[in-house]
């Protein structure tokens, strides 16, 4: 069966039967440990990339998969905390699987980073390649970059001068929100950066940090935004730290326009619904109405075999590029040994079903991939999550604009 994927854990049920359908024994198949939330606050995400895979996987695997085998992802519940992340590396480790690939937390990224590196060290005859799909601090691919670690997804840099980029002439105050841990540390330090550096006109009139998945009533951080006189909220909130805040938001009738770096992720749109027509924006590397407004047949029929089967939005384009660039590594490799797969994987070129340009950075394996600022708008083709509204692009970045520098100092193997 294309794009198996088997579950090691108990996760909810929308997952459970998505997963229990296309379960898959077979051995002959290049194995991927997939670790990411599926239980707890954040489960809804960790859902939603399963679900992601399981189509790209049917795409990547009909394309020839790699060396003839299909692709298989094996699933572990980080519950979005590094000690179980690691415990779940041990069990790949243990089933002697060589890729392991993680898209939730810049915290359980750097946990896995460490935790595969030291083990690398100490076992090379049995090394493992990480594949990050969405750790996004850039510390990731700076200070902390390693060799064995290729993040396949823009970083914090990359996203703040995107949507600093966007940012209308006519705003003068932003107030600036995030979670309290190295992605929002991060976020909220780089959009100062790109806010300096782009826009010195404007003014930071708030900024503060919550505790990462733990506030149920934002109403006191909402009063605080609204006494600020900010024209503009911008956020890196992301699952029920964004969903909660952007419904408590629209009950009390916050009268600002939202720029945010996640909220085309499942349940955003959901939850700010029409009171977010034309103030909700987010950067993203893909969203339904590209194709249409770029005019691309083969990129729109990804999108509708997509909604065919699914209430929420097809995003993760990087995800489809990462696939397609281990294939092709694997290929080139002639093998699955981690070290002569990242070799290949180091410079390596792709294109998306839309012709659009990605490159993995040798110097610190950073993808430089698209990214789009899209305006939440009922003036569009599809929707999101039957909402009546759906994504506009109103920026763009191309892959070549964000070739940002890099303070990455790797340590490369010998053999």
């Amino acid at each position: 069966m294309p794009g198996c994927i088997r579950s090691m854990i108990a996760i909810p049920l929308l997952a459970a039967a998505l997963l229990m359908a296309r379960t898959c024994f077979a051995e002959d198949t290049i194995k991927i440990g997939y670790i990411d939330p599926l239980s707890g606050a954040f489960a809804q995400q960790g859902d939603a990339s399963l679900q992601h895979f399981a189509y790209l996987l049917d795409r990547i695997n009909a394309e020839g998969g790699a060396l003839g085998k299909k692709f298989e992802i094996v699933s572990y519940d980080s519950k979005l905390q590094p000690s179980e992340a690691l415990i779940a590396l041990n069990s790949v480790i243990d089933q002697n699987i060589s890729f392991v690939m993680q898209c939730a937390g810049s915290n359980v990224g750097a946990a896995l980073i460490d935790g595969v590196s030291k083990h690398n060290a100490r076992n090379p005859d049995h090394r493992i390649l990480y594949l990050n799909c969405g750790a996004l601090a850039s510390d990731l691919t700076n200070e902390k970059c390693d060799f064995w670690h290729f993040r396949f997804d823009a970083n914090t840099a990359q996203r703040a001068a995107t949507l600093v980029r966007a940012l209308p002439k006519d705003v003068k105050s932003v107030y600036l929100l995030n979670q309290d841990y190295l992605f929002g540390q991060t976020l909220q330090r780089e959009t100062k950066e790109q806010l300096l550096q782009q826009r010195p006109d404007i003014s930071i009139v708030g900024e503060e940090f919550i505790p990462l998945g733990k506030v149920k009533d934002f109403s006191s951080y909402i009063t605080k935004i609204k006494n600020s006189g900010a024209q503009v909220l911008i956020t890196g909130n992301w699952g029920p730290d964004l969903n909660l805040m952007l419904k408590s938001a629209v009950e009390s009738g916050l009268p600002i326009d939202f720029y945010t770096y996640l909220s085309h992720v499942v349940g955003g749109p959901t939850a700010t619904g029409s009171a977010g027509e034309n103030r909700l924006h987010t950067v993203v590397e893909f969203h339904p109405n590209v194709p249409v407004e770029q005019k691309s047949a083969a990129g729109e029929e990804f999108v509708t075999k997509w909604r065919q089967s699914h209430d929420f939005d097809l995003f993760q384009m990087n995800n489809y590029v990462m696939l397609k660039m281990l294939a092709a590594a694997i290929n080139k490799a002639g093998s699955i040994d981690p070290l002569k797969v990242a070799l290949a994987l180091e410079g390596q070129t792709a294109k998306d079903p839309l012709g659009h340009d990605y490159m993995m950075r040798p110097d610190d394996h950073q993808l430089m991939e698209p990214l789009y600022v899209a305006k939440f708008t009922r003036d569009v083709k599809y929707d999101s999550e039957k909402t009546g509204l759906g994504w506009k692009t109103v920026g763009m970045s191309d892959a070549a604009s964000l070739v940002l520098p890099t303070t990455c100092k790797m340590k490369r193997p010998t053999s």
